[in-house]
C-alpha cells in the first residue's frame, strides 16, 4: 500500500475509529485475573495512541511532502548505481553536449494531489550514476501553435530534507498557482522540473558530489538538465535556467547557482542556510573540506571570478535572513543578491510560508531568465 495514497490515509482513519471503539465495547467485559485485565486494557490504550500518531503522521506527511514511499521513510532507499570521481566540473571530462541524446518516456503523474499536467519519468543518470524519478510540468503556451518555434526557460525545483520531489506541485501548488499568471502574461511560461533529491536513504546528500558515495550535484545540474533539453523545447543556455528550493533545498539552490554559472543564471533560496552543518545528517557537514567547498558564502568569498548569477533569498530572523545578508555582503558584480525578510509570525519554517511566496518568486525569475 502506497505511503502517500488515499487507501493508506483512509485505513489510518478506520484504525483510529476502531481503536476508540474497542475499549468502549470491551473495557468492562475483559475477564480473568487482575493482571491479565490490566495488560489487556494497557494494550488497547497503546493501540489507540499508536493509531492516532500514525494518522497524524499521514496527515503531516501528505501536507508537507516529506516522504514519498516506504523506502524513504525507513531510510532503506538507494538510488546510486555508481559514484565515480567526476572532477571539479562534475562531468568526468565528458563534453555533455556531444553525449548521445537521452530520450525518455513520460506518463501522467500518478499522484492526483500534484494537479493537472504533471508528467513523470524514471531517469538513469548517464554521468552521475544516479537513478530516480523526475517530474515535469509544461506551461500552457507550450502546445500553443503561436509558440511552436520557441524554447522555454526552465526552473528546477528542490524540496527540503526529508522531502519529496512531488512537494513543489503537491504542497506548494506551483503549477496551479502559476498557470493563470502565465496565461495573463504576468509570469514567463516556465517549464518546471522536479527531480528526486533523496538518494541515500536517511542521509542528506547536500546536493554535492562525494566520490564513492554519490554524485548528487551532477545528477541535478548535468543529467537532469540534459534530459530536459533532449526531450522538450527547453532553453539550453544558462540564461534560460534557474534552480529554486526551500529549507535544505534552498541551500542546494544557492550552492548550485553560484557554483555553476555556466548552467544556471539564477537561484532562489527560501528559508535556507549557507553552512552545511545546519543539516547534521548531510554528507557535506561531516567533512571540513566538503563543508567549506559546499558553502555558497565561502564560494562567493573565494571566487577568483565572481559568477554571473542572480540570487533571491528570503527568510525570517534566524531562519535564512542572516544567511541571505551574508551572501549579499560577499557578492561582487556581476553577482547580485536580493534579500527579503519574512516577518515574525508569518508561519515559521513551513510550507504555508513558501507556498505564499511562489507568485513573487516566479515574477522575479521572469526578469532574470531569457527564453
Amino acid at each position: 500500500m502506497s505511503l502517500t495514497g488515499t487507501p493508506f490515509f483512509l485505513t489510518s482513519i478506520v484504525l483510529v475509529i476502531a481503536a476508540l471503539a474497542v475499549p468502549l465495547l470491551l473495557w468492562s467485559r475483559i475477564g480473568g485475573p487482575r493482571a491479565v485485565r490490566a495488560v489487556a486494557r494497557f494494550v488497547m490504550l497503546l493501540f489507540a495512541q499508536t493509531t492516532a500518531v500514525v494518522m497524524v503522521f499521514v496527515i503531516v506527511n501528505n501536507s508537507n511532502g516529506l516522504f514519498d514511499n516506504w523506502d524513504d521513510l525507513l531510510g532503506t532507499g538507494n538510488h546510486v548505481n555508481a559514484a565515480a570521481d567526476l572532477g571539479a566540473d562534475g562531468t568526468g571530462g565528458k563534453s555533455v553536449k556531444h553525449e548521445p541524446k537521452v530520450m525518455q518516456k513520460f506518463k501522467p503523474a500518478g499522484d492526483q494531489r500534484m494537479g493537472p499536467g504533471v508528467r513523470e519519468t524514471k531517469l538513469k543518470g548517464q554521468i552521475s550514476g544516479v537513478e530516480g524519478e523526475v517530474y515535469v510540468w509544461l506551461p500552457p503556451q507550450y502546445d500553443d501553435p503561436a509558440f511552436q518555434g520557441r524554447k522555454f526557460p526552465v526552473v528546477e525545483v528542490l524540496p527540503g530534507f526529508p522531502g519529496s520531489a512531488k512537494a513543489w506541485f503537491g504542497t506548494l501548488n506551483v503549477n496551479t498557482q502559476l498557470k493563470p499568471l502565465m496565461e495573463k502574461g504576468e509570469v514567463e511560461p516556465f517549464i518546471i522540473v522536479a527531480p528526486r533529491t533523496t538518494l541515500l536513504g536517511d542521509v542528506d546528500t547536500g546536493c554535492a558530489n562525494v566520490p564513492g558515495k554519490v554524485n548528487a550535484d551532477t545528477w541535478l545540474s548535468v543529467d537532469v538538465r540534459k534530459m530536459v533539453t533532449d526531450n522538450f523545447r527547453a532553453a539550453d543556455k544558462p540564461d534560460g535556467w534557474a534552480v529554486a528550493g526551500y529549507s535544505a533545498g534552498a541551500h542546494c539552490a544557492a550552492k548550485l547557482a553560484v557554483s555553476h554559472p555556466d548552467r544556471y543564471r539564477a537561484g532562489v533560496s527560501l528559508s535556507g542556510y549557507n553552512d552545511p552543518i545546519a543539516e547534521p545528517v548531510a554528507l557535506t557537514a561531516k567533512d571540513p573540506v566538503l563543508r567549506e567547498k559546499n558553502n555558497p558564502w565561502k564560494i562567493l568569498q573565494q571566487a577568483k571570478t565572481p559568477p554571473r548569477t542572480a540570487l533571491f533569498v528570503s527568510g525570517a530572523d534566524g531562519d535564512g535572513y542572516q544567511a541571505g545578508m551574508a551572501l549579499k555582503q560577499a557578492a561582487k558584480a556581476p553577482t547580485t543578491v536580493h534579500v527579503e525578510k519574512i516577518p515574525k509570525g508569518a508561519g515559521g519554517h513551513g510550507t504555508v510560508v513558501w507556498r505564499k511566496q511562489v507568485p513573487e518568486v516566479f515574477k522575479w525569475l521572469t526578469h532574470q531568465l531569457k527564453a
